[in-house]
């Protein structure tokens, strides 16, 4: 049976109802419409991330943030331990990006690909209309990690410039090519590491921001300098001649001396040591026969007339700069000839020659003295080499003679042994005892030359081989024996020593026609005592009184007397002292 609905007659006279928003007119049906749509997004979403989404190829969509950054965890985790490769200038290595600071954040990651939840519907309906899609990851730097990381990075591949070079090596050329030099620029490097770590890419080669400096000398400058010079001073020996005196000198030991430097402005310019060379045996052997120093001739006694037993001879010297400024000019030229050349040597004059000798007022015997030692090896071989040091001194008008100056500090370099000697009054072993039978002699050859005292100094203790109050001692650094020649001429001092004796004789012109010694009588004389002595060094000691003595230097000319010079001498006792 059909139901029928009966029609409804139309008014014509109703007024026309207007057009209404679709809202208006769904009422109440559009409430329950939006409230199905926000309980089917809640449903569809399910988790806490978006369906599609993913992150570098990892598929997240539809996991909770938990669940999400574990598996970006395993999946992305192998990646980001992978090392980088990367080059620094022309050299190539490998940064691990654990070391450098650079990590991915998981759960930035995991946060920022999320969408959030809210108690806004068109939040949650909106999610039934869109996909997840690709998210990046989200990378952290450690700065301070990476400084010090990159730091370290850089000492083993930055490159340091290298200017091209020239050497020689056993009479050879070498050349050196140049290279730039290359310094990572560490602040500008962390950009682009970064960069490399966030693309994934396992066969990137990442090139890192460098500092480059470029060689001052250049290949072609290298090029110029084996041309012009390197080559040509290789190409035979030099041969030289000094005061006489012939000599060759070989590339391979030029070569040991010869060296070109940059100049400043990338141009290589020769340098020879010309020290070495004077020292190497090529050169210092034939020059050895050259007398460095000028000797005097030798004087002596003929009769009472001072004759030339030998003449004098000069002194030939070759200096380093004299024997670079001959050498290195010859080096650019070619043939025997042209290599060949003269250095120039300093000839010193002596003082004395046989033809001078007179002119000098060396005439005569001025005075001369002997002191006589017991014997023993360390006083023959301290005495000895004093008087040869001694010996052919020559003292010019009013100059001084030292006898430190002239003998030397009493080692065993300068020829001298251990002795006995007198120290903090006792005697005592110490280098070069013995030599003040020189200095008491010296003292005499002085006296009785009538020439002036400047600096002396008795024994602390008299001794009784020397004539009291007419004697001295030295020591090094503390005490001198020393006279100034005011005699008008020169004087030239003859020593000889033997076993047992040493004697010294002034040559020149006497001033006066005698010097006589008037000793006084003894005074304050004072006893010695008794002392006994542990010390490793100790040596036996007799006793022997203390006293004062005054001694007189008489001088006498035209037969009578002109002058008195007194020389007062305090002696302690010599206490006597016994070894345990």
């Amino acid at each position: 049976m059909r139901l029928r609905v009966p029609s409804v007659p139309r008014l014509s006279s109703a007024p026309r109802i207007a057009s209404l928003p679709p809202l208006a007119l769904a009422g109440g049906a559009l409430t329950v419409s939006i409230g199905g749509l926000y309980v089917a997004g809640l449903l569809v979403a399910g988790g806490d991330i978006d369906a599609g989404t993913t992150v570098r190829g990892v598929d997240i969509g539809g996991l909770s943030r938990a669940e999400a950054v574990r598996k970006l965890e395993d999946r992305l985790g192998p990646a980001a331990s992978r090392e980088l490769t990367v080059t620094v200038g022309e050299r190539k290595g490998t940064v691990d990006p654990r070391q450098v600071g650079i990590t991915f954040n998981y759960e930035k990651t995991v946060d920022h690909a999320a969408r959030t939840h809210a108690a806004d519907p068109f939040t949650v309906i909106g999610g039934l209309f869109r996909s997840g899609g690709a998210v990046e990851p989200v990378v952290d730097v450690d700065e301070d990690k990476a400084h010090a990381a990159l730091g370290k990075l850089a000492k083993s591949l930055d490159q340091k410039v290298r200017d091209g070079a020239v050497t020689f090596a056993d009479g050879e050329v070498r050349q050196v090519s140049p290279r730039g030099g290359y310094a990572l620029d560490t602040d500008a490097a962390l950009a682009p590491l970064r960069t490399a770590f966030l693309s994934g890419k396992a066969d990137s080669v990442t090139a890192l921001p460098a500092r480059e400096t470029k060689p001052e000398v250049t290949a072609a400058e290298v090029r110029r300098a084996v041309r012009e010079f390197a080559q040509p001073a290789m190409s035979a020996p030099v041969r030289l001649a000094a005061a006489g005196e012939r000599f060759t000198i070989d590339p391979d030991v030029l070569g040991e001396y010869l060296t070109m430097r940059p100049d400043g402005a990338g141009k290589l310019t020769p340098k020879l040591d010309a020290k070495g060379l004077r020292a190497a045996p090529a050169v210092a052997e034939p020059l050895s026969d050259l007398p460095a120093e000028p000797r005097n001739a030798t004087l002596g006694l003929d009769g009472g007339e001072v004759v030339a037993v030998d003449d004098a001879r000069p002194g030939v010297l070759v200096t380093d700069k004299a024997l670079g400024k001959a050498v290195l000019p010859l080096l650019t030229k070619s043939g025997i000839t042209a290599r060949t050349g003269e250095v120039a040597a300093r000839v010193t004059q002596p003082q004395v020659t046989a033809e001078n000798a007179a002119r000098l007022g060396l005439t005569e015997k001025m005075s001369s003295f002997t002191v006589k030692f017991e014997p023993a090896p360390y006083r023959t071989k301290n005495i000895g080499r004093a008087a040869e040091l001694i010996n052919g001194s020559v003292v010019m008008p009013d100059q001084t003679w030292s006898f430190n100056r002239t003998v030397g500090e009493r080692t065993e370099a300068n020829g001298f042994t251990e002795g006995i000697m007198i120290l903090n009054d006792e005697f005592t072993k110490a280098p070069g005892g013995g030599v003040s039978a020189v200095a008491t002699t010296m003292f005499n050859a002085m006296f009785f030359a009538g020439v002036k005292p400047v600096e002396y100094g008795a024994h602390s203790f008299y001794i009784e081989r020397y004539p009291e109050g007419r004697e001295a001692t030295v020591a090094w650094g503390s005490l001198d024996l020393r006279f100034k020649n005011d005699s008008g001429n020169a004087i030239y001092i003859q020593a000889d020593a033997t076993d047992t004796s040493v004697t010294i004789t002034f040559l020149g012109t006497r001033k006066y026609d005698e010097i006589e010694s008037v000793t006084g009588p003894r005074e304050n004389v004072k006893q010695p005592e008794e002392k006994v002595s542990t010390d490793e060094k100790c040596v036996p000691q007799t006793p022997l009184e203390g006293f004062d003595v005054k001694v007189e230097r008489v001088f006498y000319a035209d037969g009578r007397e002109v002058k008195r010079e007194p020389f007062r001498t305090h002696y302690t006792p010599r206490d006597e002292i016994v070894c345990e």
